[in-house]
């Protein structure tokens, strides 16, 4: 495969840069249309980068934009991990041009499992020090109080296996299908695996989820139709882009 370099216009869901890619890069950036995309591709060094265009600005600047990384080294999936994720800055707003996120198997020949459930955030509260307390007098210990009954509420960080067959509707109380597991899409984003009421299968991006409790509940239409989000799989980008940051779909 050639590695000529050639000067390409690679899009964002924010605006595009100028740069010079390699075939191999080109080919990262293709999905399928005819306009190239920075977010399959990644980080691109700066020097490779002549111009950007920021859609907030609404202007051409000369240059490479800032470009901001981090390297969480996060198992997202059995066998994938979330090794590098950024974003290229608007160098006069610090608007968001694009973001990305470069992902790799910890064993290359294996393949790609379930992806880990999402947890809730659970803020721990701070070590206090422990003061030595005096020793307790007898008190009378009180009769045992009734037992009462503890219900769970499930909430959207739920673990793959207590998902499974779970009934699915959608934002207007239509069934829609049944659980079946949680998954990675072909652009590394967590999907629900579904089986349809005709007995085929489907993926629901697990951002489209609203709550999990008895059943598997979808988000209302007006979060559907909130601005900046992709029809196709439904990641919310920023407000006035033109095509999706996740898989490219023109919004």
């Amino acid at each position: 495969m050639s590695s000529e370099l050639r000067l390409k216009k690679l899009r964002g869901s924010g605006g595009y840069v100028m740069a010079t890619v390699t075939d191999e890069q080109q080919m990262k950036g293709n999905l399928g249309g005819p306009d190239l995309f920075l977010a399959p591709i990644g980080r691109l060094d700066a020097d490779k980068i002549t111009k950007h265009f920021c859609n907030t600005c609404e202007k051409e600047f000369e240059g490479p934009p800032k470009i901001e990384y981090e390297n969480p080294n996060e198992e997202v999936a059995e066998n994938l991990i979330l090794a590098e994720r950024g974003q290229y800055i608007c160098n006069a707003c610090n608007a968001s041009i694009a973001e990305y996120r470069d992902f790799r198997k910890e064993d290359e020949a294996g393949e790609v499992g379930v992806a880990k459930p999402l947890e809730p955030q659970v803020q721990s509260a701070p070590q206090q020090e422990t003061v030595p307390q005096p020793e307790p007098v007898a008190q009378q210990v009180p009769e045992p109080a009734a037992p009462q009954e503890t219900v769970t509420q499930p909430g959207p960080a739920t673990s793959v296996t207590s998902i499974e067959g779970k009934i699915v509707f959608d934002e207007s109380a239509n069934k829609i299908g049944t659980a079946k597991q949680v998954g990675i899409d072909s652009t590394q984003s967590m999907v629900l695996v579904i089986t349809k009421e005709d007995g085929t299968e489907g993926s629901i991006p697990w951002n489209s989820i609203k709550k999990i409790g008895e059943v598997v509940l979808l988000g209302n239409p007006q979060e559907a139709a909130q601005p900046g989000k992709c029809s196709g799989c439904g990641f919310v980008n920023k407000e006035g882009s033109k095509f999706c940051e996740e898989c490219g779909t023109k919004i």
